[in-house]
């Protein structure tokens, strides 16, 4: 075997290994360091493909929540003041017992009738309540206008917003919230066999009475309804519809209740796929740690002893 001074082939082979080493060292330090196991692209391009795309999910599933969150307040604050239409009306059907009472004369009838009329008033403006911005209520198909709603008509006579409760958007999954048809519902026509709701705008206070008007001074289909102008049975038409609108309330809330749920399980169950593709085995990566750190040292170490073995050469030479 023959001995050189130019060209250290041992020293070359330490320096390597050394270089390899160090380099698996710091890829070590980084993952412990960040705790995740893919630093770089070149760690696991196909993993770090895959996880952008469940962290893009796990992003639109974040606002999916908030939006089904903001929705159930919009119905919380709808049927806080649909609980208080409801207590309204009762009052009303009260004051209508009250009126037909024999011990009451002309002057107690009329105060009664003051009362009725105040809260007819006091109904349309409950039903002009908006939650920031967006009202509770409508009277109309769409919130630029289009066709009178009609409480109890058809998919196409109702008011609906879509809440989107997927990542996919509004290529997803959706609930509609309702947007209540309170004055409908407050409308009732009596022509027919039946009692039945009507669009606010039919209302003539003759034969289609309605419980809500803008103000005291109203006259024909805005005037105001007396306690003697309609029978026990509208009152009771009108409590069936505030509680059939309480009911398609509370159907929305359950099933964004549900959807929510669903969301936030989803949410969990792709951040659970999403670390195990991207987090850094602690346990694992610290033994690897301690492996590389220990080669380090030994690699440098023999760095050092194979720089020092041409120095053998001179001891032939002398």
């Amino acid at each position: 075997m023959s001995f050189t001074i130019n060209t250290n082939s041992a020293a070359s082979k330490a320096t390597y290994f050394l270089g390899r080493n160090n380099k698996s060292l710091q890829k070590s330090l980084a993952r412990l360091s960040s705790g995740s196991r893919i630093t770089s692209p070149s760690d696991d391009a196909g993993g770090l493909a895959v996880s952008m795309k469940l962290t893009s999910s796990i992003s639109r599933l974040e606002g999916a929540h908030k939006n089904i969150q903001n929705a159930i307040s919009f119905l919380e604050v709808q049927d806080g003041v649909l609980s208080t239409v409801g207590e309204l009306v009762d009052r009303m059907s009260e004051l209508r017992s009250l009126y037909n009472d024999v011990m009451k004369n002309t002057e107690d009838k009329a105060t009664y009738n003051r009362e009725f009329k105040d809260l007819q008033v006091q109904l349309y403006d409950m039903a002009q309540e908006k939650f920031n911005q967006v009202s509770l209520f409508s009277t109309t198909t769409d919130e630029l206008g289009g066709d009178p709603v009609l409480f109890n008509g058809t998919n196409a006579q109702d008011n609906t917003l879509s809440i989107f409760v997927s990542a996919d958007g509004d290529a997803g999954t959706k609930v509609s919230v309702h947007k209540a048809m309170l004055l409908s519902a407050l409308t009732i026509d009596t022509t027919g066999l039946t009692l039945q709701a009507a669009t606010f705008g039919s209302r003539n206070q003759s034969t289609v009475f309605s419980f809500a008007n803008a103000s005291l001074d109203g006259v024909g289909g805005s005037a105001l309804i007396s306690l003697g102008d309609v029978s026990v049975g509208v009152f009771n038409a009108v409590i069936q519809n505030i509680a059939g609108l309480r009911s398609q309330n509370g159907a929305s809330m359950s099933r964004l209740y549900f959807a929510s749920d669903h969301v936030t399980l989803q949410k969990s169950n792709l951040s659970a796929a999403n670390g195990r593709i991207l987090d850094a085995d602690v346990a694992a990566e610290s033994t690897e740690f301690s492996k590389y750190n220990i080669l380090v040292q030994a690699s440098t170490s023999m760095v050092a002893q194979a720089n020092g073995l041409t120095g053998l050469a001179l001891n032939l030479i002398q």
